[in-house]
Formats: C-alpha cells, structure tokens, sequence
C-alpha cells in the first residue's frame, strides 16, 4: 500500500532520542521510515507528536487527537514504557486504552503500527519490570490480531540486548539501534528491498568480570538513574518543556 500521511505518536522512543542530527534535534526510527516511504511515494507527508517522557494516557489524550485531526492513513503509536517503570501499573487496564486507541484510528480509516517492549534481561535496573512488560507485549499482540494492526516485535529482536544499540544512559537507542528499529518497521509493513534489520551481524561483546560490571552499573546509576528518580520524586518529566519536532505533516527532511 502507499502510504501518503503519516502521524507518530509516543514518548521519546518515537521522539528519536539517541539518534542525533548534524545539525541539532534528534532523527530517530520514524523518521527513518518516513524518509524510506516518501522516496517510494509521490506527494508523502510525515509529522511526528511525540514527546519525551510521556505517559500512555497523555500520548493518548495530547497527541491522539491532533494526530486524527491531521486525517492521515498511516499511524505509528508506541506507549506505556513510561508506565511500565512505575511499580504497581495495572497492565490490562493500560492495554484497554491502547485497545480502544487503535479501534479509534482503524475506525477513522488509518492503518496503525504497535510496538512491544524490548526484552529487558540485560539491565541491572529495569530487569524487574520484564514479568510487566512480557503480559504488555502480549496484550499488544492480541490488540494487533484483533484490531487489524501491524506489530513490530522488539521483544524477538535478539539485536537489541546488545549495549551497542543503546545511548550511554541505556534507555534510549543508539543510532544503529534507530537504524534497525527502522528496518524491522518497514518490514511489519511490507516494505520491499528497504534493508535488513538482522545484517550486519555483529562480533560478540567481551565479557567484563563481576568488578568491571559493578562499576559500570555503578557510573550509569549515578549518571543517568538518580537524576531520573529525582524528577520521578519531585513529579516532573524530561519532557516538561518539550514540544512536538513535526507538529504537522510535511515531507520529510
């Protein structure tokens, strides 16, 4: 199918945190997809609502309702990361609103893309949301079965428990995290000859004994996992002063 209007709405995964631009702001997966379509697609415009930070009922509530406005037939929505870090988060009540969001944007004649968490095994910290993430995942499946939706599946991507997929705060993605992100959306979507999220391969990482993997964690809690709970503590968003990059459709850069 051409697509020929595309909304993005989500948190900073979607913002395109940890993918830096030349000259400033953030590129990120879904520009990478927009730029792909639009070069398959005479006429394709692209707009990205996505704001850092974001819980699943802002995205939903904010940015929902200006992408329907914007009448277009191809929607990506990723949200409830956010939600999932916070202890206790009722995980079927979150999926019931993503299920009624997506009922909403199949109804109003877009095709929508979903996105499951990735597998957090390998992170010291965010390890213990896996068991909330793992019935989210599953709920977004059933969601995509149900509804008529395409799902790109980060869990099974065993591409992205590799550090080098993700920034130095380990939260957002690097750029060739981006980059394959990208690649495995296009192909949810059918996308032909656009690349291979899978190659290249990538050489095994070396093993770092007890100590060296402390001390690591130790840097990475100082640095970017206090400075995140204090916000939490004080009830504020890296995302306060932010707004939308791509707030109406538009070819893409």
């Amino acid at each position: 199918m051409a697509w020929k209007r595309y909304a993005a709405i989500g948190d900073s995964f979607t913002e395109g945190l940890g993918d830096p631009r030349p000259g400033g702001g953030w590129r990120g997966w879904a520009d990478r997809v927009a730029a792909e379509l639009a070069a398959r697609t005479d006429g394709f415009a692209y707009a990205n609502l996505a704001v850092r930070g974001r819980l699943l009922d802002q995205v939903l509530q904010e940015q929902l309702p200006a992408a329907l406005d914007l009448k277009p037939d191809l929607v990506s929505v990723s949200g409830g990361g956010n939600d999932l870090l916070r202890p206790g988060t009722d995980v079927d009540d979150l999926a019931g609103r993503m299920d009624a969001a997506v009922a909403g944007l199949r109804a109003a004649g877009a095709d929508v893309v979903l996105f499951t968490g990735v597998d957090p095994v390998g992170s010291a910290v965010i390890r213990r949301t896996r068991g909330r993430v793992a019935v989210y995942n599953e709920q977004l499946r059933a969601i995509a079965v149900r509804r008529g939706a395409h799902v790109v599946d980060q869990w099974s991507m065993d591409v992205l428990r590799d550090w080098r997929m993700w920034g130095v705060d380990r939260l957002h993605m690097s750029p060739d995290g981006h980059r394959r992100v990208a690649l495995a959306t296009l192909e949810s979507l059918g996308v032909a000859d656009a690349g291979d999220w899978r190659e290249p391969g990538l050489e095994p990482l070396p093993e770092l004994g007890r100590g060296a993997r402390m001390l690591f964690d130790l840097r990475w809690a100082r640095a970017h996992l206090a400075p995140w709970v204090a916000r939490r503590v004080r009830g504020r968003s890296s995302g306060d002063t932010v707004t939308a990059k791509r707030p109406t459709l538009a070819p893409p850069d």
